[in-house]
């Protein structure tokens, strides 16, 4: 299972860049942490997101 902003996800493993577009995320707008580290924009594409894995996706906003 990897859990996904503290929500169980029942996959062996999965392309972070897929998930994040199946999940409408902007790319742009967003960090990752997987497993403690910060994961490069230019490596979403090659990142695989393995069982046992944690992510932590923060969106950002704008406000005032």
């Amino acid at each position: 299972m990897i859990i996904v902003n503290g929500r169980g996800i029942d996959k062996k493993s999965l392309c972070l860049s897929h998930w994040l577009l199946l999940n409408d995320y902007d790319r742009d707008l967003i960090a990752v942490e997987r497993n403690g580290s910060i994961v490069k924009r230019s490596d979403y594409d090659k990142t695989v997101l393995q069982d046992g894995d944690t992510v932590e996706i923060v969106q950002f906003v704008g406000g005032g």
